[in-house]
C-alpha cells in the first residue's frame, strides 16, 4: 500500500479566528503545522504517494510542503474549484491515482489527531478482501456522533445518523475519520458535484450488498475541530500522550522551539509549546497551552490550556484560561479571560477592561 488522499478542504469554521489567515490543518500543534505529523505517521506506515486535497487557502500548502522529498514522500496537490464534500474530493483526485483496480488507496480526514495502525487497517481490509475499511473507535458519549454497528466478524452493518435517545444509542462505535478503498469504489463515486462518504456513499454501498469492513483501534483518538480539542492534542503530543514521529524535540513537560525565549524563572507545564521567535517573561506561568511564532507573554501573566496567536501579546498579570488569542490581539495587562473567550485577530483589549473577579 503506497498511496493515500488526505483531504484538507475544510474551511475550519469551529476553530476560528485560528483558521482566519491558515486552513486548519496548517495551525501548528507541538511546534509544526499539524498535516506535518499526519504525513510522517502515513510515510511510517509504507505510504510513499499522498495527494493533498485542497479547497480553502490553498495556496499554503505547496509552498511549505513542496514535492513531500524533505519527508520521504511524494505530494501533490488537487484544488477543488468549490467545496465538494469527503467524498466528492476522493473522485476529485481519482485521476492523480496509480493503484490498480483492486488495490487499497488509504484516505484520512485532515482534523483527526489518532494513534491508528495504519498497516493494521490495510491488512484488515485485505485479509477480509473488502470493498471499503474503516477505522471505528469507541468513545463514551456517542450522542454527537453517527454510529457504525458491526457484526461478531466486524462487517458494517448500518450507519446510523446521531442518536436522539437512549433507544438508538446501539453501539457505541463510531466513524473515526480514516479509510482504506479498493482503488475501484472511488470510481463509482460521481463526479463533479458535493457528496458525503458518510451519509450518501457508505449507505448507498452498504444497500448495493458491498463489503464494509470496521477495524475498532480505540488507541488514541481527538477530532480537533474546536479550540479546546486543538490545544490539547497538541499537548498530547508534546507529553507523548499521542504518537508522532513529526514532534521537533523530545516528549516532555514543555517544548521550546530553537528561536524562543523564555525567562529563567518563568514556568512552563503540562505539554506547552513555545514557537518560533516567541517571548515569555519572568514570572509567567503557562500550562497546557500553545504560544505561537513571535508570541509574547509579558511578566507575571497566567496562562492555561490557550492558544495565544502568532505575534499576539498578552499584558502583565492577565490571567487566561481555555481561551484563544487570534493573530496579532493585544491583551492589556491585568484582564482576566475564562473558557471559551476568542479574541479575534488584530483585536485589542485595554488594560483591566474584562474581568471575572474583584481587580483587588
Amino acid at each position: 500500500m503506497t498511496e493515500a488522499i488526505l483531504l484538507v478542504g475544510g474551511k475550519g469554521t469551529r476553530l476560528r479566528p485560528l483558521t482566519v489567515h491558515t486552513p486548519k490543518p496548517m495551525v501548528p500543534a507541538a511546534g509544526v503545522p499539524f498535516l506535518t505529523h499526519q504525513l510522517a505517521r502515513a510515510r511510517a506506515a509504507g505510504v510513499e504517494h499522498i495527494i493533498l486535497a485542497t479547497s480553502y487557502l490553498a495556496e499554503v500548502f505547496e509552498p511549505h510542503f513542496g514535492d513531500g522529498g524533505s519527508l520521504g514522500l511524494h505530494l501533490e496537490y488537487v484544488t477543488e474549484d468549490e467545496p465538494l464534500g469527503t467524498g466528492g474530493a476522493i473522485r476529485n483526485v481519482a485521476s492523480r491515482l496509480h493503484s490498480a483496480p483492486d488495490d487499497p488507496v488509504l484516505v484520512f480526514n485532515g482534523d483527526i489527531l489518532t494513534g491508528l495502525d495504519i498497516r493494521a487497517l490495510v491488512s484488515t481490509h485485505e485479509s477480509t478482501e473488502a470493498d471499503v475499511s474503516l477505522h471505528l473507535t469507541r468513545v463514551t458519549d456517542p450522542r454527537a456522533y453517527g454510529l457504525v454497528p458491526t457484526d461478531e466478524s466486524g462487517r458494517v452493518t448500518a450507519f446510523l445518523e446521531k442518536p436522539q435517545t437512549p433507544e438508538e444509542i446501539v453501539t457505541d462505535q463510531i466513524n473515526a475519520g480514516a479509510y482504506v478503498f479498493r482503488r475501484s469504489v472511488i470510481d463509482t463515486i460521481p463526479a463533479g458535484r458535493p457528496v458525503s462518504v458518510e451519509r450518501e456513499t457508505f449507505p448507498k454501498l452498504l444497500s448495493i450488498g458491498a463489503h464494509l469492513q470496521g477495524l475498532v483501534d480505540s488507541t488514541y483518538w481527538l477530532d480537533l475541530g474546536t479550540p479546546a480539542a486543538f490545544v490539547r492534542g497538541s499537548a498530547d503530543l508534546v507529553l507523548g500522550r499521542a504518537p508522532s514521529p513529526a514532534v521537533p524535540g523530545r516528549c516532555g513537560d514543555r517544548l521550546i522551539l530553537p528561536s524562543a525565549t523564555v525567562a529563567p524563572d518563568a514556568k512552563l507545564t503540562g505539554g506547552t509549546v513555545v514557537g518560533e521567535g516567541a517571548f515569555v517573561a519572568e514570572g509567567a506561568r503557562v500550562s497546557g497551552s500553545t504560544i505561537l511564532a513571535g508570541a509574547v507573554v509579558e511578566p507575571g501573566a497566567v496562562i492555561t490550556n490557550s492558544l495565544i496567536g502568532t505575534r499576539a501579546r498578552v499584558g502583565e498579570r492577565s490571567i487566561l484560561t481555555g481561551t484563544v488569542i487570534g493573530d496579532g490581539a493585544i491583551i492589556g495587562a491585568d484582564n482576566e479571560l475564562r473558557e471559551g473567550v476568542r479574541v479575534w485577530c488584530d483585536a485589542r483589549i485595554p488594560a483591566g477592561a474584562l474581568r471575572f473577579s474583584s481587580d483587588q
